[in-house]
Order: C-alpha cells, then sequence, then structure tokens
C-alpha cells in the first residue's frame, strides 16, 4: 500500500496589511493543518491562523534563527509525509528574495506535491503606500530588486555595484538596512549621484509604518539618527520625489 502524503503550498502573505493577502492566501491560512510561517507576514495576520492548527515558527531574526533554513525544510518534508496540508506562509512573495525556490527544489527531491501561491511584494507595496510609484514616465521606465542583506564576512560580493551606479532606473533594495551605509558607500564609489533621492520604508503597508527621505549621502546618517529598524525597503531614484506630492494621504501612518 503506497503511503499519501499531504500536499505542501508555498504561499506569499504580502507586506503586511492583511488586506492585502490574496483570497487564495486568506482561504489556506483557514484550511491548512500545519502553518510553518516567518516573522515577515506580521502579528495582524499571524493573528488570523485558527487556534487549533498546528504553529511552527520558522522566524529569522537579525542574529538569531528560529530554525535554520536546513532545519526549515526538513520540518516542511516532514510535516507533509505526515499526511498533513502544510501552508509554508512567508511574507511578501515567495519567490522573490523568500527562498521559495530552495524550498520547492527540496520537495520535488521528496517527491512530495507543492504549489506556489504568489503574493504581493513588498518592492512594490511599500513604496505605493509611501506615495512612490517604482516607474513613473516622466522619471523612469526601469527597475531592479537588490538584496541587501548579503554576509558581510564575504571578501567580495556578489552585485555588480558599478553596473547599479550606472542604472537610470529605480533601485528597491530588500533587507538593507544593516548593510545601509556600506551599499551607499559603493554605489557613492562607482559614481552615483550623492544626491540621488532615496527613501526609506520600515514597516511597509502596517499601521506604524514609517518614511525617512534623504539623499545618497546623508541617508545612513538620518538612519541612524532616526533608529531606523528592520523590515525596511529602500527606494533609490528620482521617484523618491513623488513622494512629497503623493504621500500625503498616508500622512498619518
Amino acid at each position: 500500500m503506497s503511503v499519501k502524503y499531504g500536499k505542501v503550498f508555498l504561499a506569499g502573505s504580502g507586506p503586511g496589511d492583511p488586506d492585502l493577502l490574496t483570497v487564495k492566501a486568506r482561504r489556506l491560512i483557514e484550511e491548512a493543518d500545519v502553518v510553518i510561517y516567518d516573522q515577515l507576514p506580521g502579528e495582524a495576520i499571524l493573528n488570523l491562523i485558527p487556534a487549533n492548527t498546528e504553529k511552527i515558527d520558522a522566524g529569522k531574526y537579525a542574529g538569531n534563527h528560529t530554525l535554520t533554513q536546513d532545519k526549515i525544510n526538513e520540518a516542511i518534508v516532514q510535516k507533509a509525509k505526515e499526511g498533513k496540508t502544510v501552508l509554508r506562509l512567508k511574507g511578501g512573495d515567495p519567490y522573490v528574495f523568500g527562498r521559495g525556490g530552495e524550498e520547492a527544489e527540496e520537495l520535488v527531491k521528496a517527491g512530495i506535491e507543492f504549489e506556489i501561491v504568489p503574493g504581493i511584494t513588498s518592492a512594490v507595496a511599500a513604496p505605493a503606500y509611501a506615495g512612490i510609484p517604482i516607474t513613473h514616465r516622466d522619471n523612469n521606465s526601469m527597475v531592479t530588486f537588490i538584496t541587501g542583506h548579503e554576509d558581510p564576512t564575504k571578501e567580495e560580493t556578489g552585485l555588480d555595484w558599478e553596473l547599479l551606479a550606472k542604472f537610470n532606473g529605480t533601485l528597491v533594495i530588500f533587507m538593507g538596512v544593516k548593510m545601509l551605509s556600506r551599499n551607499c558607500n559603493e554605489l557613492l564609489k562607482y559614481g552615483k549621484d550623492p544626491k540621488t533621492p532615496v527613501a526609506l520604508i520600515e514597516k511597509g503597508t502596517r499601521p506604524d509604518q514609517r518614511v525617512t527621505i534623504g539623499v545618497l549621502e546623508n541617508i545612513a546618517a538620518l538612519a541612524e539618527e532616526r533608529n531606523v529598524k528592520a523590515p525596511a525597503i529602500t527606494v533609490i531614484g528620482d521617484v523618491v520625489n513623488l513622494n512629497a506630492v503623493l504621500g500625503e494621504q498616508y500622512s498619518n501612518f
């Protein structure tokens, strides 16, 4: 008799506002046997998980991983092998700097059925809530998403900062608070205009969202002065200037 495995859903919960959950993600939160979650979905979304649902905290906090990625992979596979419907709930979109691809590969190796449930990425939603469209016909027609969370002990960066400094579109950096000064210095080193507008958006789309506006040469100092904390999105480019025009609607956040 063959063993019947459960099914895994790798789902994005969006940027934090529960109203931005997809209908499918909301249904899975209510129906799953097990929810394995990060800290990024936020309390408002995690509170939607029914009391009788098994919950596993797989959150990764700066310097303190509740579970390593290998342990997360093991937990997902093990719960599915128990025949359970598993919801792996991630902030944003699982395939945008969310390690969803790595987890999907493990499920393929284990022979477990899975499905991807896309979510709204914070790279788009957080700037939108701050009155910053990441593209605008009068400013640029290009966007690049960057991870700002590289290992500081690495001898060489995996990012081509020289190319990025010459990029005329919007740069959106994920998870870049800790490395903000270094990232800005890399762009400046390769000739990026020091007066390039920059926005830091903390806890984007949530009631306690906070926006810090500066320019490339002073944003790191402003971030330290204002004690900017993760999770935060960094937006670099002329579109940031639109915050002065469009951001008023969120001034009460």
